[in-house]
């Protein structure tokens, strides 16, 4: 017999005994050492290939400019979920369990458990939907349930956004994908904002209409091509309420905007002595009405106390 076959042959006599040394027993199966050695290596494969797959979209969505954790976050997860469960999948496979006979064994527990995260599965799936359509992306600027936010990133469960006062807010994904949600950032990034003011009846209206198309004209933030609307609104109660449309081009910065609107509006009119409208109300008594006052106060100084000298 040749040395190697020699060799060889002792060595298979020594380690065989050990790899089909019984390590455990479950559901009738007998887990070796060496079914446990082979789920071992495809469980550590299996890790290897995420985290390759998480550094090769990281780098494809770098090569194109984008924020790469922001924008390709929830896909590295759901893959990273994926081929975990694959692999595991895979591992007890090889260990010769029998993944049908687990699930039947843990139906029951399943549903209960089901029942007790279907809000959790519903934001998971809402988070897929989200991710498959791109409707909502990190950055934009959005109006959810009457606040404006920017998103900061999309997760599997929510999102974290980000109000004009500086404050984070979680947000379920089933919110932003069941409820009617405005993205101003959506298709461009050009946002129309409205400022309204009311001026006196007795105002020049051509006047009034003239003073607010200046105002509205020659901002750095206006978008070009689009020009500024004046209208009139309303014959109100106490006032002509006109209304002045400017397009800019940062829905984000657009209370900025209409402040700077505002006060140019308020120096045009104070140059040209146009009223801002406010409140007023006048009382008007019958003739009755106003003589019993009348009577009432002649009483009242009737009573009082002659002044001393």
């Amino acid at each position: 017999m040749e040395p190697w076959s020699l060799i060889a042959s002792i060595s298979e006599a020594r380690i065989s005994p050990m790899l089909d040394h019984k390590l455990v027993e479950v559901a009738g199966t007998t887990v070796t050492v060496a079914t446990a050695l082979s789920a071992l290596v495809v469980i550590v494969t299996t890790v290897w290939l995420s985290k390759l797959m998480r550094r090769a979209i990281l780098r494809v969505f770098a090569r194109r400019g984008l924020d790469a954790e922001k924008s390709a976050g929830t896909i590295v997860a759901l893959l990273h979920y994926l081929i975990l469960a694959t692999g595991f999948g895979v591992a007890l496979d090889t260990v010769g369990i029998d993944l049908g006979a687990l699930f039947a064994a843990g139906a029951i527990f399943a549903i209960g458990i089901g029942f007790a995260m279907q809000n959790i599965i519903q934001n998971f799936v809402s988070g897929v939907i989200l991710l498959t359509e791109r409707a909502i992306k990190p950055g934009d600027v959005l109006e959810i349930q009457g606040a404006v936010c920017r998103v900061l990133r999309l997760g599997i469960r929510a999102a974290v956004v980000q109000t004009r006062d500086g404050e984070d807010l979680i947000v379920p994904n089933s919110l932003l994908s069941q409820a009617t949600v405005k993205n101003f950032t959506l298709e461009a990034d050009a946002y129309r904002l409205r400022v309204s003011v009311g001026v006196t009846y007795g105002s020049n209206m051509k006047q009034v209409r003239t003073l607010l198309e200046e105002a509205a004209v020659d901002y750095p933030w206006q978008v070009a091509g689009r020009p500024s609307q004046v209208i009139l609104v309303d014959f109100g109660n106490n006032s002509v309420v006109w209304e002045v449309a400017v397009w800019t081009r940062d829905a984000w910065t657009a209370r900025r905007a209409e402040s700077e609107v505002r006060e140019r509006i308020w120096d045009a009119f104070q140059a040209n002595g146009v009223v801002i409208a406010f409140p007023q109300l006048d009382v008007h008594f019958d003739p009755e009405v106003a003589a019993g006052f009348s009577h009432m106060a002649s009483s009242a100084a009737a009573k009082r106390p002659a002044a001393s000298a």
